[in-house]
């Protein structure tokens, strides 16, 4: 306004509670006067602070001062301490209001996108659910600018620290980073370090070792120790054979592997080439490293051909199943099959020890090259014969059920011609007496 404005005519007249008529002993009256009087005396400190800070901002945002409105340095104490914690939290907030005025970067759709990927799709399918699914997605733009409000604030305005501001403005703390966790140094130079010593301990890097792994494909990828996946196209084979064809196969297998595979792996190293870059006392772990590639190379080989067997006796597929030659022989007035049932399960699983015997006497690089006496690790872990065993093992019983059936049949229909029942009543209808016609 264009008037002056001065503290007489800011001031209100002080608006005093009326006094109390009551039958009160004069003891009791004085007591009461001295509460109310101290009661009003607050109430006119607190107004007399109130109207001069109010008198303060006026007169400081007109243009034409005041002349009349007294100097904060002649105020009391007490009012000058209260309008310096005024002006503090003036100022704060001001500025606080600036700083949160200010737009913030918004949130990038790729964000939004990447937190509903993490919602089940069944839980977004539905009228409810897509109101579901905007809401989820408000809240986490409100929290995301919420928190964005509050990292520019603690960046670009330092919070005094007074007890008052502490009442008037409570908030819950910023997150702390996760502890344990050192981000005061940068990642390269321990990167640097540990590509070096990589380079230099961790040999399978080393040219040979890429060599070795393209003979293992080339000489293995299409390359089985054991292959019986056309035996049914043969016709049906007699347990005895399927053994013997096992072990042929197996050791006619090795052969080829040590004539071609394992040749050509010495002939690697032979040459000075193939141990460019390595230290003299490196060659211990170097070695080491290309007979672990090596057994892992045959182990896997192995652990192939075991699976391809087992496939062969897979009850939902029986177009490679083999087909066994069995009789059902009469001696000694029993009937069984021969070979037995258990003779049967007894030549498959061979197989599968055939095939873990094989490729069991390769020499190491290192052995070979210095005439010793160390073999390649290539034997078959524990779990895949255990695998592979119980897995036939309960294929055949289902296989079996066929024949068991068949044999029930004859023994249920024949049985008594062989085992003494029939004989017993032709003696005793020939010790009877009959008629003609029931001897006819």
């Amino acid at each position: 306004t264009s008037s002056k404005r001065t503290l007489r005519t800011l001031f209100r007249p002080a608006a005093l509670p009326p006094p109390v008529i009551s039958e009160t002993s004069p003891s009791q009256k004085k007591l009461l006067a001295y509460h109310r009087g101290k009661e009003q005396q607050e109430m006119i400190n607190q107004l007399l602070i109130d109207r001069a800070l109010e008198v303060y901002y006026i007169t400081m945002d007109e243009t034409d001062k005041d002349e009349t409105a007294p100097p904060v340095t002649e105020l009391p104490s007490t009012v000058r301490k209260y309008f310096f914690i005024k002006t503090c939290l003036f100022n704060y907030f001001f500025l606080k209001k600036c700083v949160q005025s200010n737009p913030v970067v918004p949130i990038q759709q790729q964000w939004l996108r990447s937190v509903l990927a993490m919602v089940p799709q069944s839980l977004m399918e539905g009228r409810d659910r897509e109101l579901l699914t905007e809401n989820l997605l408000k809240e986490v733009v409100r929290d995301y600018e919420k928190s964005m409000q509050r990292c520019v604030l603690r960046r670009a305005l330092i919070k005094p620290d007074m007890e008052e501001l502490s009442k008037l403005e409570e908030e819950a703390p910023l997150p702390l980073l996760p502890l344990g966790l050192d981000f005061s140094s940068t990642w390269r130079n321990s990167y640097i370090k540990a590509k070096k010593k990589i380079i230099s301990t961790l040999h399978i890097l080393h040219p040979a070792m890429k060599t070795l792994l393209d003979f293992g494909y080339t000489a293995f990828f299409n390359f089985l120790v054991v292959d019986f996946s056309s035996s049914r196209l043969k016709g049906p084979v007699d347990c005895k054979s399927f053994k013997t064809d096992a072990s042929l196969s197996c050791s006619k297998a090795e052969d080829e592997i040590m004539n071609t595979w394992l040749q050509r792996v010495t002939g690697l190293f032979t040459q000075s080439e193939a141990l460019d870059g390595v230290k003299l006392d490196q060659l211990e772990s170097f070695y080491n490293c290309v007979s672990v590639l090596l057994s892992n190379q045959l182990k896997e080989l192995l652990q192939r051909t075991t699976e391809a067997f087992v496939k062969l006796f897979d009850p939902e597929d029986r177009s490679h199943l083999p087909l066994f030659k069995m009789d059902l022989t009469f001696d000694e007035n029993r009937m069984e099959f021969y070979p037995s049932l258990q003779d049967l399960e007894e030549a498959i699983l061979f197989v599968v020890d055939c095939i873990g015997q094989t490729l069991q006497n390769i020499q190491t690089i290192h052995a070979w090259l210095t005439e010793g006496t160390a073999t390649l690790d290539a034997e078959l872990p524990a779990h895949t014969i255990q695998w592979a065993k119980s897995t036939l093992k309960k294929s055949i019983r289902d296989n079996l059920e066929g024949p068991k059936e068949h044999f029930k049949g004859y023994v249920e229909s024949y049985g008594w011609l062989v085992d003494g029942t029939a004989e017993e009543r032709i003696n005793r209808f020939v010790a009877e007496q009959h008629s003609f016609d029931e001897y006819t």
